[in-house]
């Protein structure tokens, strides 16, 4: 297998920047020698964070999703805030959008989320031995949540009712792990 980069970037331009996202549109030689364009989108480092309490539940965070114009089940996500330790924006992120603080993080790994198109890497954590209060609600992230059996998440992974891939992976990894630490 061949794992030399048969792609030349010649020229790399942004063409679109916001808050979130960086659209990129680079000049490349493919593979075939052939010239092109390559079209990226950059994002900034993202987490997944599956929290499972002592009962065995994990719980989900549900919202609208603008893109796909329907709700979407989802582990509590986020993006990294410039500078920010993968480990600090899943605590960050699992407070804001859940109330839920943990004292024992076990680091996942990462996933590439869709690594044709993107840039994004999200790191997954496994948080264990939670506390909850109630959280603070963003009027631009209204968000509902619930605890349910973690058996019941695998299976709505499985069922492609929970089909987010930061969710899918995070959920899936959690599982395995849980089961070789039995």
């Amino acid at each position: 297998m061949n794992q030399k980069n048969p792609w030349s970037t010649i020229e790399k331009r942004v063409v679109f920047r916001d808050e979130w996202i960086s659209v990129r549109q680079d000049k490349v030689t493919k593979p075939d020698g052939a010239l092109g364009t390559y079209t990226v989108v950059e994002l900034s480092p993202a987490v997944g964070v599956i929290a499972l309490s002592d009962a065995g539940k994990v719980y989900l965070v549900g919202q609208w999703r603008y893109c796909l114009e329907r709700f979407s089940w989802e582990v509590p996500t986020g993006m990294s805030e410039v500078g920010e330790r993968a480990l600090r924006t899943a605590e960050r992120e699992l407070f804001e959008e859940t109330g839920i603080t943990a004292k024992v993080w076990i680091d996942l790994g990462s996933i590439d989320n869709s690594n044709a198109v993107t840039t994004e890497v999200s790191r997954l954590f496994l948080a264990r031995q939670l506390s909850q209060v109630e959280p603070v609600s963003n009027p631009n992230e209204p968000l509902v949540g619930k605890w349910i059996e973690f058996a019941d998440a695998v299976r709505m992974v499985r069922a492609s009712e929970i089909t987010d891939a930061t969710s899918v992976a995070g959920l899936l990894k959690a599982w395995m792990y849980i089961a070789d630490h039995r």
